[in-house]
């Protein structure tokens, strides 16, 4: 998907981009594979990929959830910034905070977000059961999302206990999708959500399979989760 294509979908999908929208996203990408030199921030380097895999697959959320009507966004495990920063770029009215485990990969959101002039972006280094702990975060969000960070039985743990009441948790999943939420089921549940909207579709040019699960946090989750780090993946919610 090179540059036009990626400008054209997007309004297709009621997106229009400014120039300091497209702008922003050339910026990111030339960045990222400057970045990545250094430090391992993606296997995915090229435009076409880049625009595709990492864009567009991270927009692709507002095409089924309406993200005009939220301000705050948190971004479990978000690595080079995806799906949080294509979405803050294509929404500036959002307020976005990424947690991630990496202190490299913070310093590189950091420097990101400087030379886009992104503001509203906070970006910490923590484990994401460490965060979801921290009174200052803990049931604070509209929405909280997850791109490619763990299987949705412990993804669920990681990312709804900073959901607030009324607020939504997106899963953003591959193939398999189905199979993931019948294992997580039981956890989504007891955490505090129910699931409101299961979309499937395809990414284009490459047809590839893409889930978004959109659960809606209708109770408090147990002060018990998320538990301590590691637990989470090695004894997932039954």
């Amino acid at each position: 998907m090179n540059e036009q294509l990626f400008i054209q979908s997007l309004k297709d999908n009621g997106i229009a981009l400014n120039e300091t929208q497209i702008e922003q996203f050339r910026k990111y990408f030339e960045l990222l594979v400057e970045w990545n030199e250094k430090m391992n921030l993606t296997a995915i380097t090229d435009l076409e990929g880049v625009y595709l895999k990492h864009f567009f697959d991270s927009v692709s959320a507002s095409f089924f959830f309406d993200f005009t009507k939220v301000q705050t966004l948190c971004d479990v495990g978000a690595g080079a910034g995806f799906p949080s920063i294509p979405l803050k770029i294509c929404f500036p009215h959002l307020h976005v905070t990424i947690v991630d485990s990496l202190k490299k990969r913070i310093t590189f959101l950091n420097h990101l977000s400087e030379q886009l002039n992104l503001t509203n972006c906070q970006f910490v280094h923590a484990r994401a059961e460490d965060f979801g702990q921290n009174p200052d975060y803990r049931e604070k969000f509209d929405v909280v999302t997850a791109r490619a960070v763990a299987r949705l039985n412990v993804l669920a743990e990681l990312c709804i206990p900073l959901v607030k009441v009324g607020g939504h948790f997106l899963a953003l999943k591959a193939a398999a999708a189905d199979e993931e939420y019948k294992e997580a089921k039981k956890a989504v549940q007891v955490l505090g959500t129910t699931l409101k909207e299961q979309f499937d579709y395809h990414l284009p040019i490459e047809n590839s399979e893409r889930t978004i699960f959109v659960f809606e946090k209708i109770k408090k989750t147990p002060k018990k989760y998320p538990r301590k780090p590691g637990i989470p993946n090695k004894s997932p919610i039954k």
